[in-house]
């Protein structure tokens, strides 16, 4: 696809001012092959046999193995939909920044668009949750094509405000999503990082797949201010009057520690990571999470 990246690069999208019109291009954009399921469940494709037992199902009974073997075999089958997926958004404040095509809202809002497409184009089953101190919205995980509406009209009509209680959130998630599936966080993590691992690895725990995309401004990452300066908190009440050229260097040293530590952890805990600047083709964004779908398969 030689001109994909003209086509999905934000500035391309940011032109597209509706969200679902944003995701269906950049998804019918990056074509993908459909997936088969390591599960079984009820559904129009027949995957193996296996011994009967008591309880099962009589339906599902193979008569012609009987009438041949003089012995009971039911059949198994794939599932239609074989992942179940949660998008988590963050919709706190510190979401809001941008100075680019997109702010990181806007952005994030486009992956979890995006990814949802996807999802259910390979007919598996999402749902949305968006949070800052508290779960604010929350769309119910579902299979159906038409789905994607519910996603992208409670994204639509959100807007960042507040702070971030990552581990109270991701507690409750932990709590709500009984099931075991896919969680996949979309957030500029800007809360505190011992809580933020505290809550990927809850849900770890219950037995979730976890996937970060770590979205983050140009700005914060490259640091290019010059001349005086006055930065002022999105989240915390405070301001700064500086020269930030006297800050730059101790600056990225920081954040790249702080990045450093959390993609380290977040692979101690089996989470994948992965930092998302603004202003990286969305393409980009879709190949890395279907490679780390593929790596899943693998490891199961």
């Amino acid at each position: 696809m030689p001109d994909s990246k003209r086509f999905l690069h934000p500035d391309a999208i940011k032109r597209i001012a509706r969200l679902d019109l944003r995701a269906r291009h950049v998804v019918e954009g990056f074509l993908s092959g459909m997936h088969r399921s390591p599960y079984f469940g009820q559904s129009v494709e027949f995957a193996q046999h296996r011994e009967y037992v008591a309880g099962d199902d009589l339906r599902h009974v193979d008569w012609k193995v009987w009438a041949r073997q003089d012995r009971l075999y039911v059949k198994q089958f794939e599932e239609d939909t074989n992942l179940r997926c949660t998008l988590l958004v963050d919709t706190s404040t510190s979401m809001e920044y941008g100075n680019g095509a997109m702010n990181k809202y806007e952005y994030a809002c486009t992956v979890a668009s995006c990814l949802a497409f996807l999802i259910l184009k390979q007919q598996d089953a999402c749902g949305c949750i968006s949070f800052d101190e508290g779960i604010r919205m929350q769309i119910p995980i579902r299979s159906k094509r038409n789905h994607i509406f519910s996603v992208i009209e409670s994204l639509n009509n959100e807007h960042p405000q507040d702070k971030t209680d990552m581990y109270g959130v991701l507690r409750n998630v932990a709590e709500s999503v009984p099931r075991r599936g896919m969680i996949i966080l979309v957030s500029d993590l800007l809360a505190d990082p011992d809580a933020t691992l505290k809550g990927l690895k809850l849900l770890r725990q219950r037995g979730h797949d976890v996937m970060v995309f770590h979205i983050m401004d140009d700005d914060e990452l490259d640091f290019p201010f010059s001349g005086p300066t006055r930065f002022e908190g999105m989240e915390l009440d405070e301001q700064l009057n500086c020269n930030p050229r006297s800050l730059r260097e101790g600056y990225l040293e920081a954040l790249q520690e702080f990045l450093d530590d959390m993609r380290h952890r977040c692979a101690q805990s089996v989470v994948d990571y992965a930092l998302i600047r603004t202003s990286d083709p969305l393409d980009a964004v879709l190949a890395r999470y279907l490679s780390n779908r593929l790596g899943m398969h693998q490891r199961n």
